[in-house]
């Protein structure tokens, strides 16, 4: 593997019963890139995330994190979240801790650290998402956006090499897209790697440097934002993007 191809996901296919939701995915992933996946509902987006991240079991194939195959039994997967960490559309916050337990919890049951040195790291990255001031606050007196910024915050405590995030504004209200939209474009440009899969076709257009196209459990096409945008090759890639007008 190349010095910086942090993960590798080679023939991977995944089986819920008789229904095949993942067919040989290949595809890797190499520091500093943000990678979008697109594609339509049902399309097998969130469950590679899930299988990534080892919510989901592969059915078969190999998931492989610096060289690691992480299906090993040996892999713990606590420890293996804590470098490829995950933001989902439902935040999972805990919702009987405060803003800042809920992102000291994991540095201290995880990572070992003290109170004290998670309590630092916890307010060092939710001064940077912009909810610094709401620490005291119970995830039920947040708004939508203000709860996906605490687990963006959560999520970047652990100090990841990767973060993945599962369509994170597709809970949210319009008004507040475009506040953790605008965290996650921070978080892009000081060059964390990133996987979003995402319907937020001007995030995917504007911040990522490779876009994936996914149709039917497989890989229909992949390639640079203004390949995927400008000059899709595929049918199924054309009809999908044409449901977004202004953006390809």
């Amino acid at each position: 593997m190349s010095d910086n191809v942090i993960l590798k996901v080679e023939h991977l296919s995944k089986d819920f019963g008789s229904n095949r939701v993942l067919k040989d995915i290949d595809f890797t992933v190499s520091q500093g890139e943000v990678i979008s996946i697109i594609g339509a509902s049902g399309s097998g987006k969130s469950t590679l995330l899930r299988c990534i991240n080892l919510l989901e079991t592969p059915t078969s194939g190999v998931i492989l994190y610096h060289g690691t195959n992480i299906l090993d039994r040996k892999v713990k997967p606590p420890k293996y979240r804590s470098k490829v960490g995950m933001v989902f559309q439902s935040f999972n916050l805990f919702n009987n801790m405060n803003v800042l337990k809920n992102c000291m919890v994991g540095q201290t049951t995880v990572l070992g650290k003290s109170k004290e040195e998670a309590k630092e790291n916890a307010l060092k990255y939710l001064s940077n998402v912009g909810m610094d001031a709401y620490i005291k606050a119970k995830p039920k007196q947040l708004s939508g956006g203000q709860k996906q910024r605490v687990a963006i915050a959560r999520a970047l405590s652990m100090e990841p090499e990767i973060l993945l995030f599962d369509e994170p504004t597709s809970a949210l209200d319009p008004e507040t897209v475009g506040e953790v939209l605008s965290v996650m474009k921070t978080l892009a440009e000081s060059g964390m790697t990133m996987i979003v899969v995402t319907h937020e076709m001007a995030f995917a257009k504007d911040v990522s440097t490779r876009v994936i196209y996914m149709n039917d459990g497989i890989i229909c096409e992949e390639g640079t934002p203004e390949q995927i945008f400008g000059d899709p090759q595929k049918g199924e890639t054309k009809a999908f993007l044409s449901r977004f007008r202004g953006v390809n």
